[in-house]
């Protein structure tokens, strides 16, 4: 991997003070920021280096020209183009012209806490692996520029309402985004790429749990693992499961959890206290009523009850 590639920004803020653009209009007191580009890249042509942001973007691009590359992706920026990226990828971008471009970028929190507490569900291609960029006419454009720019007013207004305002304003253009192109998304027409990650999630899934059974590691992975296994957000690793299996990711590592308990109970000596701490409980009371909540037995009376069908 490029050491460029290992560039990783929690905020746009902290993206442009690394790049050396200007980041005086960044209000870094909210997790959500809209300006034009213009205001930003007076020095055209302009080439970022290659960066991963834990945050979104949406850009809007009334006039302008450009290249970006999400990941193995790359595609011509050119007037009426809109297009939107999840936390995760590893992305640059080229600007060779920029009259009216306009970036809206905002986290994960600010997305559950001012627009939808269940977002995701609502609007299930925000976690899309990766999404093609559209080139819409001006008219159909046009209502996209009169709702980014409003949300733009509101940004500098600094009213004591106004993430609730910008929240709502940005419902109606997610449902724009969402009428005009991906108003039949479902994760499971992706293709051959999902079956891949539910593949890979399925290996790593297997390995990590025969390395805590033998020992070999320690800590018990969290979905934020798998997803980092595979460089995905794990709301997208999440929802593919669950549509690709029909069994949540939560239920995948509890059954594998409740699986190996019962093999190493079954075919083993070892004690409780050993077996809950290869299987990543800091505490055998923890482990003991989670095995119970899942078996409806104690560890000690499934082992008991093995010993005594086995003689």
């Amino acid at each position: 991997m490029k050491e460029e590639e290992k560039l990783i920004f929690n905020n746009l803020k902290e993206q442009y003070i690394h790049f050396g653009l200007p980041a005086d209009c960044i209000d870094d007191k909210t997790d959500f920021v809209i300006h034009n580009l213009k205001d930003i890249h007076k020095n055209l042509p302009y080439q970022s280096l290659v960066f991963r942001p834990n945050f979104f973007s949406f850009v809007f691009v009334k006039d302008g020209s450009g290249k970006y590359t999400t990941d193995e992706l790359v595609f011509d920026t050119v007037p009426g183009t809109i297009y939107f990226t999840n936390p995760g990828h590893y992305k640059s971008y080229n600007w060779y012209n920029i009259e009216e471009v306009y970036l809206i970028t905002l986290s994960e929190s600010f997305l559950k806490e001012n627009v939808h507490p269940d977002i995701f569900e609502e609007f299930p291609f925000l976690l899309a692996e990766t999404v093609q960029p559209r080139v819409l006419a001006p008219t159909a454009f046009a209502e996209f520029e009169q709702l980014y720019l409003q949300i733009s007013k509101e940004y500098q207004a600094q009213s004591a309402y106004r993430n609730r305002i910008i929240g709502n304003l940005f419902v109606v253009l997610l449902l724009k985004v969402k009428e005009y192109f991906w108003k039949d998304y479902n994760p499971i027409y992706e293709g051959n790429r999902s079956s891949q990650i539910v593949k890979e999630f399925k290996r790593t899934l297997e390995k990590h749990y025969r390395d805590l059974s033998n020992g070999l590691v320690e800590k018990a992975y969290r979905v934020q693992d798998y997803a980092d296994a595979q460089s995905l957000h794990p709301n997208y690793l999440s929802n593919v499961i669950k549509i690709k299996t029909g069994k949540a990711i939560g239920t995948w590592i509890a059954e594998k959890t409740i699986s190996e308990a019962k093999a190493l109970l079954q075919n083993s000596t070892i004690s409780i206290k050993e077996i809950a701490y290869r299987l990543g409980f800091t505490e055998s009371t923890h482990f003991s009523n989670y095995f119970k909540k899942h078996t409806q037995l104690s560890p000690v009376m499934f082992r008991k009850q093995h010993v005594s069908s086995s003689l």
